[in-house]
């Protein structure tokens, strides 16, 4: 290539970011007709959709650096002066784009009513805007209504440069053979020529990223394992359990109630599905006050306290929404609890504890039958119950609704204990 020819065209950098960036764009609003619905699709989009975000904002950042540093090509001597008054407004306009739309979607993700971790493809954590993440949610509303606002304006504003400039490169390169305007960005373009082969390439590409777009799907949250349970020292005491399964024998024990102690590798832990697919979670911190004999259920007792913000479930952006208003409330609820004074017995070595949960301060009665082993000085249960979801208002606004998460949720108890 000539020295003349080589600079008529954008340098090698500057075109490699211009057509990444476009192809990022194209695949931002494909993604953004997938994020309607509270699914775990449309949730992984989301996530999708943020990463590709943050990925245009460094990308144009680094673009606007060049630009700055290095003059573009000139413009063919024969356009009219509106023509490139218009090509420079686009040209800049587009820079507005291409940084305003992530920086107002990051906006939005900092001042959220929930403040979900960001991480990029699902891998490297990305921090909220300094400082807008702690504000008051008093103030940190009108930031998000504010930024969400001028992300839609900016979208719309988006449409308008895209086909704006589209159009006037089609012009150039089919109606103006003296204008070589497509070479710049694409070099070897020869303009006036219908079946340039890169226009072609160019096409293809575009289709690409749409079906791309359309067809991928990130990875759902429910898809991550669960993390092993946390040391002894992190339980503490555990609480007895319901649960279903071949009768368990108990041993004899003597007449009055007695104290007992978890052991490592106890487990309090729950179930429940979003749009059919299944989702299990567990609770890391709980104590328990365990005072019970087979031999003096009259004078056993079970008093036991949960720590809401310890839930785990194997997604650390939906472990981060569990503790918010919509669902547990620990700004106002931080821990759950269950008492027991009363026991039945219904079959050998079965048993059930009639019982009060107390979640988001409010109280309801909850049977939990379990099972029992008691060999020398430890015991085993295990055991699984169900509880109403929305009888303790857990799951707001739009989450009150049981079309995509039921109202079924199963806690299921598996541990082992030491005489104390």
């Amino acid at each position: 290539m000539t020295d003349q020819a080589r600079g008529a065209r954008y340098a090698t950098l500057a075109i490699v970011l211009h057509w990444t960036i476009a192809a990022l764009i194209v695949l931002q609003i494909i993604l953004a007709g997938r994020m309607e619905g509270r699914t775990p699709e449309a949730f992984a989009v989301v996530q999708f959709h943020k990463s590709i975000g943050i990925t245009v904002l460094l990308l144009s950042l680094v673009r606007l650096a060049w630009r700055l540093l290095h003059p573009p090509p000139p413009e063919p001597e024969t356009l009219a002066r509106w023509e490139r008054t218009l090509s420079t407004g686009v040209h800049w306009a587009f820079y507005v784009v291409m940084i305003g739309m992530p920086l107002t979607g990051w906006i939005m993700v900092s001042t959220s009513r929930i403040v979900l971790p960001t991480l990029l493809f699902g891998t490297i954590p990305w921090p909220h805007v300094p400082g807008l993440a702690e504000l008051a949610p008093a103030v940190k509303t009108p930031w998000h209504d504010l930024s969400q606002a001028a992300h839609h304006l900016i979208i719309k504003g988006a449409y308008v440069l895209i086909a704006l400039h589209v159009a006037g490169a089609l012009k150039h390169q089919l109606f103006r053979r003296d204008e070589p305007v497509l070479s710049r960005m694409a070099p070897g373009a020869v303009s006036g020529r219908w079946w340039e082969p890169r226009l072609l390439v160019i096409a293809a590409g575009v289709a690409a990223v749409i079906a791309f777009g359309r067809l991928y799907q990130p990875p759902h949250p429910a898809m991550a394992a669960l993390p092993p349970p946390p040391p002894v020292e992190d339980v503490a005491d555990s609480p007895v359990a319901v649960g279903s399964g071949p009768a368990l024998v108990v041993a004899p024990t003597p007449a009055g109630p007695v104290k007992w102690v978890v052991s490592p590798g106890s487990t309090l832990g729950f179930a429940t599905s979003w749009s059919g697919e299944a989702i299990q979670g567990r609770f890391d911190k709980w104590t328990a006050d365990i005072l019970f004999s087979p031999a003096a259920l009259d004078a056993s007792k079970l008093s036991v306290a949960i720590d809401l913000t310890s839930v785990k479930t194997g997604d650390e952006q939906r472990d981060a929404s569990l503790p918010s208003g919509d669902w547990f409330d620990v700004a106002e609820h931080p821990k759950a609890t269950f008492t027991a004074t009363r026991f039945t017995q219904t079959a050998e070595g079965r048993f059930v504890a009639h019982g009060k949960l107390t979640l988001r301060g409010v109280s309801r009665p909850l049977d939990l039958p379990f099972r029992l082993k008691i060999t020398g000085d430890t015991a085993s249960v295990s055991g699984v119950t169900t509880l109403d979801r929305t009888a303790f208002g857990v799951g707001q606004g739009e989450w009150q609704s049981t079309d995509s998460i039921p109202a079924k949720v199963t806690v299921t108890v598996a541990l082992k204990a030491r005489r104390r």
